[in-house]
């Protein structure tokens, strides 16, 4: 039988202990804070430091890994026996992650199938997943792909932020939109649609925003089975009790598995600041 290795970078926000289970190849993505570069994962780039060093407006910037890194990689998976890769990785909208994966496909000595999941964090993590399921099912590597591109299709990602300011240093949201909200004292509630940040809905304050995420999460849940996950930055205890309530309101969607429940990573962090607040809905999609 064909050996087919999942390969996705580190935004997918997967535990460890995940990643190990399913075989899954982790590609870091690099956060730069002030004049120094750290690997997403390693001990100089944690959420904490990202959210310490926004709050102290030190400069923070992130960058994709490059092509011949993506093609160490998939050459590493070949000759460990390897005969094909998936590489699924966070939108290309919003990352040139996916455009490095594309090119180091073209010089990899096995076939590689590039997925852009046209999502963040962990509803890329969901993806990633579904693409891993199918192969340990027997599926080949168009099939993985196609599972991975379906569940993040069908997947809702909304997020709250404190403030549009981080967003717009990154070039995630439009000047204007960041100051029109901080005019009007806004709290916006963001989507992820079509890879790309969207305003989803306009709040006066960020408990009425906080209710209305989880409500929205909810609504993307209905009535079949689902899996959800909840991040933050640098609000654990909000995180804590949206996940909670969520949990108690889904549990028959949940089908006994638990809400995730974490801090996002250094890379996303440094584009949404400290407060964020983020769920992740995914359908469950049946593949034969």
């Amino acid at each position: 039988m064909s050996r087919t290795v999942v390969v996705t970078d580190s935004t997918a926000s997967l535990p460890a202990e995940v990643v190990d289970a399913h075989g899954i190849v982790v590609v870091p993505l690099q956060v730069v804070v002030g004049a120094t570069s750290y690997e997403e994962g390693s001990e100089g780039a944690t959420p904490e430091m990202v959210a310490e060093a926004l709050r102290d407006f030190r400069p923070v910037s992130t960058s994709r890994p490059a092509p011949a890194a993506m093609l160490e990689v998939y050459e590493r998976a070949a000759a460990a026996g390897a005969e094909a890769v998936v590489s699924v990785h966070l939108s290309g909208e919003m990352s040139g992650t996916f455009e490095s994966a594309q090119l180091a496909a073209r010089e990899a000595s096995i076939p590689v199938v590039p997925v852009d999941s046209r999502q963040v964090g962990i509803a890329t993590g969901f993806a990633v997943l579904a693409a891993a399921e199918v192969l340990e099912r027997g599926g080949d590597a168009e099939q993985a792909a196609t599972a991975a591109r379906e569940r993040a299709a069908a997947t809702t990602s909304l997020f709250y932020v404190d403030t549009l300011e981080y967003l717009r240093r990154g070039g995630r949201v439009g000047a204007a939109a960041a100051l029109l909200g901080g005019a009007l004292a806004v709290k916006p509630l963001l989507a992820i649609e079509d890879g790309r940040v969207v305003n989803r809905e306009k709040v006066r304050t960020a408990t009425r925003a906080l209710a209305r995420l989880e409500e929205l999460a909810v609504e993307a849940a209905g009535d079949g089975p689902v899996d959800i996950g909840v991040a933050h930055l640098a609000s654990e205890e909000r995180g804590a009790e949206l996940a909670g309530r969520l949990a108690g309101r889904l549990a028959d969607n949940l089908e006994g598995r638990e809400v995730r429940c974490g801090e996002v990573g250094a890379v996303l962090g440094a584009h949404v600041g400290p407060g964020m607040l983020a769920v992740c809905v995914a359908p469950r999609v049946a593949h034969s």
